[in-house]
This record gives C-alpha cells, structure tokens and sequence, in this order.
C-alpha cells in the first residue's frame, strides 16, 4: 500500500516503490519535462551528516571532492569497495549546516550504517531523515516555484547536466542527452509537502514511470538500477559526474585510475531503441543477445513520450557495435544499439593521467580499505 506525501492527488496510482502515475504516464512525462509537474520521488531517501568535519571525512572516504563544497552547493559521490566496486551512490548538498545525501531507497540504510561505522573519533553525525519528501522535477517552470516556495526548501542540483570538476566523459557525443534535463530535487519536511499536494490536481503531478522516462532517456545511471555486485564507475559513464580524477587517496582509487588509464571496463552501458516491444516491455535481467551470444542485460527499461519503448543494458566490453535482440517473455525484441561508454573508453582520453595513488599514508587507514 502507498505511503507517498502525493497520494491525496486525484489519479494517483500506486506501484511497487511509490506512486507510478496519475492517469497518464505519456502526458506526465511531457510536463514533467516542460517543467510544469512535480513527481514525488519515494522510492528515495535523506541522510542527514551534520558535525563540524562532515565535508572533510565525506571528502576522504568518498570517490568525490567535497572537501570544500560550498553552501547551497550540488554534486554526487559514490562508496567504492577496495577493488573499486560500487557499493553505494548518492546526491550530495551542503547548507553549510548539514551535508544532505539523496540516496535511492534500497541503499539509504546500508548507506548510513557504513558511514557511522566509519566515523571513528570524527566530529560529525550520520541520520536517517524518514520526516523529509523528496520532490523531483525539471527548472524553469511553475514546478520549480512552487517547491522552492516550501520552507526555502534546500534543492539538489543534479550534475549529470555536463561534465563535473574533476570528471571525465566517456560518451563520444557532440550533443549529450543528459544537458537537455535540468533534473532538480526539494528537500521538503513531510507535512509541508502533503499541504502541497493538497493544492495540486493531476495536471500538476507526475508519476516515477515518467521520472524514469526522462532519465533513462538522458542516460543517467542510478544506483538502484545500474548497480550490481560487478559494477565499476567507468562502466555507466559514472566518472562524468561522481568521481574526481584527481583527488587524493580514497577506497577504490587505485582501481579507478587503473582501468582510466588502461582505457579497458569489463562491461558498458548503452541506450537500446526497441522495436516492436509496445505490448512487451523487458525487465530488468532480461538478457540480451549477438546472434546466438548472450552478451549483456538489461538494467532499466521505459516508454518514452518521444522515442518510444527504451532501456539501458549492461553489454559486455565485446559486445558487436550494431543491432542486438532482446529476449522478453519468450518474445525476441530486436533492438538499436546507441554507444554510451565505448570499448576502449578511457584509452585515447585527452586528459591528464592520475598516478595510481596520488599520496599513500605511511601506514593503511581502515577508512581507505587499506589503499
């Protein structure tokens, strides 16, 4: 049964983690994207860390720079394992009080539970806020006016719009679909976003089957769908917007800068275009196929209101460049494949090479793995 803070809004239906539309998923994903509907985000979660030296721990056992982010500044971060792994993935905001982590809903207590694990003697503490809502949508429109009215609501900026300080793009593209999508997020007390939604009708809301819509579509990785045991950084395109090339020494770095420098993932994330699959949507884990090889999965599937049935697969560093099938329900899908993270991305990168630890302490922290 649905808990969402926008359930009262006429049309609201329930689905797995949250509320999955309102009517019509098509003409929520327009709005959505003109930035006229607010999409309550339930299947996400905050954590507050709130103490004197929150930004310089968060900066020494995370993959980010935050050592020095500002109030009312954005990015994200992940938790690697020390094999460079991603354990845990979060949207990052200071105040310049607390340091707020948008985390999706699956990983917001692991996340938690690793972060007081790591305090040590750290002036800083680590909460679950289940008091807070959190309201997606796109900047420029009505949308936008009327969460940041809310309280001076904090709002996560999401830096997939462009490459952050620090970061490297491995999609070789002139236009990137992710700069089209102004994707914002209030961090809104509970009751004042159900007062909201109590002034809202349909028209102003849209469901998570258009959120996933528009990032899907954007190319944007997240943790609840792109993640698995294997998952390296480099493999979504991940370094664009959560990993710093050029900080200092964390769990997981020496990992990321050998396969950045090698320019060799195992695996990379591509966009499929999907033909003919209107009555068939894949799930997640359907396998998809070269000929007779299985060569990838899928990790996130949608109908989008412009291009149709989409979905983002994990293929294998060999997987052929062109078309692949689909396996769905029995039915073969045949599918268009848009390159996002190359065979050999990171090989013929123009940027300046990390050494492999750019400083080693003289005896292994616990909070570095070892590294």
């Amino acid at each position: 049964m649905s808990t969402s803070v926008f359930d009262g809004v006429p049309g609201a239906t329930a689905g797995e983690r949250g509320i999955a539309h309102f009517g019509d998923p098509f003409r929520e994903q327009r709005r959505l994207a003109a930035g006229t509907a607010i999409a309550p985000l339930d299947d996400r979660a905050v954590i507050e860390v709130s103490g004197p030296e929150r930004l310089p721990w968060l900066d020494s056992i995370t993959s980010q720079a935050v050592g020095h982010l500002r109030a009312g500044e954005s990015t994200e971060l992940l938790v690697l394992d020390p094999q460079g792994r991603v354990e845990h993935a979060a949207g990052v905001l200071d105040d310049g009080t607390s340091t707020w982590l948008l985390a999706d809903a699956g990983d917001a207590e692991g996340l938690a539970t690793w972060l007081a694990r790591m305090k040590f003697r750290t002036q800083a503490t680590v909460e679950l806020r289940p008091d807070l809502a959190l309201l997606g949508f796109v900047d420029g429109g009505p949308a936008a006016e009327r969460v940041r009215g809310l309280d001076d609501a904090p709002i996560w900026v999401d830096p997939w719009q462009q490459v952050a300080v620090g970061g490297h793009q491995y999609a070789d593209v002139a236009a990137h679909p992710g700069a089209d999508l102004a994707w914002r997020v209030g961090i809104v007390p509970e009751a004042a976003a159900r007062a909201l939604a109590a002034e809202l009708d349909r028209e102003d809301a849209a469901g998570l089957l258009a959120a996933e819509a528009l990032r899907i579509a954007a190319w944007r990785p997240r943790w609840a769908a792109e993640v698995d045991e294997r998952s390296l950084p480099h493999e979504s395109d991940w370094l664009r917007s959560a990993v710093h090339l050029n900080k200092g020494c964390y769990r997981g770095q020496e990992t990321v800068a050998k396969v950045h420098n090698l320019g060799h993932p195992p695996r990379r994330l591509a966009l499929l275009q999907l033909d003919g699959s209107d009555a068939v949507l894949p799930e997640p884990g359907a396998p998809v196929f070269a000929g007779d090889d299985e060569v990838g999965h899928i990790t996130s599937s949608a109908r989008h209101h412009e291009d149709g049935p989409i979905a983002l697969a994990l293929l294998s560093r060999r997987a052929p460049i062109g078309d692949l099938v689909v396996r769905a329900e029995g039915i073969d899908i045949a599918a268009s494949q848009q390159i996002i993270v190359p065979a050999d991305a990171g090989a013929t990168a123009d940027v300046p090479r990390l050494t492999r630890l750019s400083r080693r302490p003289t005896a292994p922290d616990p909070r570095d793995g070892g590294v």
